[in-house]
């Protein structure tokens, strides 16, 4: 297995040939093109700040406005997450020309597709920054210093997670249509919508177990600057935790890439 892993850079080429052509093959043939990933988050912005200023004004604490932008610190990071999970699921059955040839790494398909929402996360943070710079929102330099690794973290977790459930899905084509009843389960179990402190005491503990709750909370005080601080901690055991997955994503990868040729 780390032969194979160690085997990953020389691919490094490869991988971003692919993740250019993915973002192309995406917006081919509209009209505005590559300007669409400005523009979703935009527009996704503009409807939340719509719905919680004008349909449901004062529903939330006044330390957490504009509430429309503390919900999009969470949803882009959960939008980067979950795309590229329901998007594994499926990228290595339809990539089964390119997995039936003997020397093509099935492994860079996954990381090609988180790697590729990661653009596009990247390319929601200029919207995000402008309506935090237009609402005179405070952002402390040195909490922002945490935002790359914050950044890392979910991209290690990703890749363990994509790689897993590529490979798993292979064998159990079910598990794409599972994955996407669970994701929304998880949306909810993660406090995106809602602070983490207006979370029943009871479900707190449950909440913790879930990793992208440490991440969401890290991307709030980091972005949001919304207390209390110092989930470092927590971040750092995560990032642990996403190695882990990492290492495991990739063993099962890596058992079962003998079979996927006959399975695609």
């Amino acid at each position: 297995m780390f032969h194979s892993l160690a085997a990953l850079l020389r691919y490094r080429g490869l991988i971003q040939t692919l993740v250019v052509r993915d973002l192309k093959a995406r917006y081919r043939g509209s009209v505005l093109g590559f300007f669409w990933s400005f523009i979703n988050p935009l527009l996704l912005l503009l409807i939340y700040s719509f719905v919680f200023t004008t349909v449901l004004p004062g529903i939330h604490p006044p330390e957490m406005e504009p509430y429309a932008l503390f919900m999009f610190c969470g949803i882009l990071p959960w939008t980067w997450f979950s795309s590229s999970l329901l998007e594994s699921s499926n990228t290595l059955i339809a990539g089964g020309n390119l997995i039936k040839k003997v020397l093509f790494p099935a492994e860079v398909l996954p990381i090609v597709t988180v790697l590729a929402n990661m653009v596009h996360f990247m390319l929601g943070l200029p919207i995000l920054a402008a309506f935090l710079i237009y609402y005179q929102r405070p952002i402390d330099p040195l909490e922002l210093l945490w935002f790359p690794v914050i950044v890392l973290v979910q991209l290690v977790l990703t890749v363990g997670l994509a790689l897993m459930v590529s490979a798993l899905t292979v064998h159990f084509r079910d598990l794409k249509d599972l994955l996407g009843n669970l994701l929304t389960l998880w949306f909810f179990a993660t406090p995106i919508i809602y602070p983490m402190q207006q979370a029943p005491e009871s479900m707190r503990w449950w909440l913790n177990l879930n990793p992208m709750t440490h991440l969401a909370i890290s991307y709030q005080e980091v972005l949001f600057h919304i207390g209390p601080h110092g989930h470092w901690r927590w971040l750092m055991a995560l990032g642990v935790m996403a190695i882990v997955v990492f290492l495991a994503g990739y063993f099962i990868f890596d058992r079962l890439r003998d079979s996927f040729a006959e399975e695609v």
